[in-house]
């Protein structure tokens, strides 16, 4: 019989711990064993978002991973925004531009120099990708940087119908890009590799095909494998299709995690409660402006993604890569500033949503720069590294405005 692994046993244990700690004030080693489980009740929550993504298919299956992430983005920013006394009102906007600056610097960045620098070239389809591209700056512009000018407020912040006209258009263009990646278009989010990158001159069906036929001699070849030495893939994810991902999971499996995945949920937006003022006080101690706290929750959310990405970058798919960067910051406004928006009819107070003007610089520049990264569909190491310090740039000024 084999052992329960870590993503099985993490959400159970954090919502026992939970129960009590709900009720306590916890102090010391208690509150650092929290906040362990907190990452790791985050971290068995998308894996189990990508069990059950995986079982469904697409598009469900894309839908469902960033429902689940944008569940954990939005609780916790809400938890935070509800259980405090400081002023909270620049938290989701400060949320969803680390975010923002995140996936596209930090994510993209990293996944293109390691592509780069272990397989000379970082190759991706420059159409899908610029696709995606052009969906996220407009997202942020219109959900960031329009309250900062509009006149019906004062201040960054939208009126009522405002915001209510953001969230809709927000959800429809993640509706739009999410029919165009796995339904009208899915071809052109497909994983290419030196060598084998079909020109954006060619037909679709041509890129279909010529995927398809390198899907097939890949998952003939990776069969002959297993037959020969079935030992060697003993512990390693079975991948007959080599489509970057495990083989669909079985409907028993699929229905643990799903379990799973919503007691991971609840535990993370109730860990996330008993660690606010712990992660408010220390932000504070350390002098911080209190937009870092906004940086800690997007980087919480979005660990797993980056590990992920880097992964895909790391076995020459990078496509795969830059599917997950974008992907991320698509559903971190276009989802999450939707679900804000609800939540504001219950919460006291302003929201904030208007970026300030060094904040508005460094999204300009990110989206310039990618835009450069993204037309030649191909980077070397010198673009991941401009991204990289355009990551580390923010951080820096995030800290020290």
């Amino acid at each position: 019989m084999s052992r329960p692994s870590w993503t099985t046993l993490a959400p159970i244990v954090a919502i026992v711990a939970l129960v009590p700690a709900w009720f306590a004030h916890p102090e010391g080693i208690v509150l650092g064993a929290l906040a362990v489980l907190l990452v790791a009740a985050v971290l068995a929550a998308v894996h189990h978002a990508e069990v059950v993504a995986h079982r469904v298919g697409e598009p469900y299956g894309s839908l469902v991973l960033a429902v689940a992430v944008t569940i954990i983005e939005v609780g916790l920013i809400v938890t935070l925004m509800v259980t405090t006394d400081k002023d909270t009102a620049g938290l989701a906007r400060d949320t969803v531009f680390a975010a923002v600056m995140i996936t596209l610097n930090g994510i993209v960045g990293i996944s293109l120099l390691v592509g780069a620098l272990k397989h000379h070239l970082a190759v991706f389809n420059p159409e899908g990708t610029g696709a995606a591209l052009a969906t996220v700056i407009a997202l942020a512009v219109l959900c960031l940087v329009v309250p900062s000018v509009t006149t019906s407020e004062p201040g960054p912040e939208f009126t009522g119908a405002q915001l209510a006209f953001a969230a809709i258009a927000s959800l429809a263009l993640y509706g739009l890009f999410v029919f165009t990646q796995t339904i009208r278009h899915r071809d052109f989010f497909l994983p290419v590799a030196p060598g084998q990158y079909v020109p954006m001159v060619a037909t679709r069906a041509e890129a279909a095909a010529a995927a398809s036929d390198r899907a097939g001699s890949r998952a003939a070849a990776r069969t002959a494998e297993h037959e020969a030495a079935p030992d060697r893939f003993e512990h390693e994810p079975v991948d007959l299709d080599e489509d970057g991902h495990a083989d669909p999971p079985t409907g028993r499996a699929a229905l643990a995690s799903l379990g799973l995945l919503v007691v991971s949920l609840v535990a993370v937006v109730g860990l996330a409660k008993v660690e606010s003022p712990a992660i408010e006080s220390g932000v504070a101690a350390l002098g911080f402006p209190q937009a870092v706290v906004g940086v800690v929750i997007a980087l919480l959310v979005l660990a797993p993604e980056s590990i992920a990405a880097v992964r895909a970058a790391a076995r020459q798919r990078v496509q795969v890569s830059l599917n997950l960067a974008l992907g991320s910051a698509m559903a971190s406004i276009g989802l999450t500033i939707p679900a804000i928006a609800v939540a504001s009819i219950w919460l006291d107070g302003p929201l904030d949503l208007g970026l300030n003007q060094l904040q508005t610089v460094l999204l300009l520049l990110t989206a310039a720069v990618s835009i450069l990264t993204v037309v030649p569909g191909r980077a070397k190491p010198l673009q991941g590294g401009v991204h990289l310090i355009l990551f580390v740039s923010f951080l820096f000024l995030t800290i020290a405005p």
